[in-house]
């Protein structure tokens, strides 16, 4: 049985003033699927999503959001997504629960103390319910937000950059409990810098400066890069940086803890280059697969993003 389309717009575009900051987007995401957002800051991510849950109105293009029309129907969205921000929008003076029950009569729900009382629950917020919103970690924080987000039981969420400023292990604990969410059927569109958060995703969309230039699987990505990879690594291969970077064929350096990461399209041109150090002792040159973060640097430098 098909997927209905949880978001599908079509021409999505947005100016202020001169500056275009999206421009002619096509999104289509399915239901119960996990998408993800890349790009560099001021790319077009941000204002993509404020246009998808009705906070922001395009000044071109059409669709929906949940069956609701983005341009009419902004209200509905709105009351039927979960929109989590960039920056940690609760009252810091409030508990936990109390930024909850304030929340909940927001948005005029019934039975507001067992939503609350279930939501904390199922976020593992139990313990901290009566801990000040202000002196929470930021982990805790991006837990009360997520826990602020589906009070409503909203069949979408859009997360703009959710996880940024957090430690890895509550990283980690949040993207379980988006996947366990996904596969109770919600649908997630999250907007993240993080390649390993971007390999989560069912499907991921590379935006630059304001348009979509790739999109589709983590691998897919990858292959339709056209991009060769060889990894430099032992002893000395830190020092071939300088020596390799503006050789023909060799479109980017990049360092991966001790290893070099030597990119470009044209393998042949790239084999030339590091033909002279096969032989050099300790050193090691394997092709391999180029990883997103490669894929994710070479469309910077292709679109004129700054790195």
């Amino acid at each position: 049985m098909a997927k209905g389309l949880a978001i599908d717009v079509h021409g999505l575009t947005k100016r202020f003033g001169q500056k275009v900051a999206v421009d002619s987007i096509d999104v289509a995401v399915p239901d119960g699927e996990v998408w993800g957002f890349l790009g560099p800051n001021g790319s077009g991510k941000t204002t993509t999503i404020r246009m998808l849950c009705g906070l922001l109105r395009p000044d071109a293009g059409q669709g929906t959001c949940l069956g609701f029309d983005i341009l009419t129907q902004a209200e509905q969205i709105k009351r039927t997504v979960g929109y989590m921000t960039q920056k940690f929008s609760f009252w810091e003076d409030l508990s936990i629960r109390e930024n909850l029950e304030f929340v909940a009569r927001m948005y005029e729900l019934q039975d507001r103390n067992a939503k609350v009382d279930d939501t904390i629950k199922r976020l593992g917020l139990e313990n901290r319910q009566g801990q000040l919103a202000g002196e929470l970690s930021g982990g805790w924080k991006q837990r009360l937000a997520l826990a602020a987000c589906m009070l409503h039981s909203p069949r979408l969420l859009l997360l703009d950059e959710p996880t940024a400023g957090v430690d890895p292990k509550a990283r980690r604990d949040f993207w379980d409990e988006i996947h366990r969410l996904s596969s109770a059927g919600l649908t997630v569109l999250v907007s993240t810098h993080y390649m390993d958060e971007a390999e989560r995703c069912d499907r991921i969309v590379y935006i630059s400066l304001g348009k979509i230039v790739a999109r589709g699987t983590v691998a897919e990505v990858i292959e339709q890069s056209k991009l060769f990879t060889f990894i430099v690594e032992g002893e000395g291969a830190r020092q071939l940086a300088e020596r390799l970077c503006g050789q023909q064929g060799v479109e980017f350096v990049s360092f991966f803890g001790a290893a070099l990461h030597v990119s470009g399209k044209d393998r042949v041109a790239l084999e030339r280059v590091l033909s002279p150090y096969r032989q050099q002792h300790g050193l090691s040159i394997q092709e391999a697969v180029p990883s997103l973060e490669d894929v994710f640097i070479q469309l910077q430098g292709e679109n004129g993003d700054s790195p």
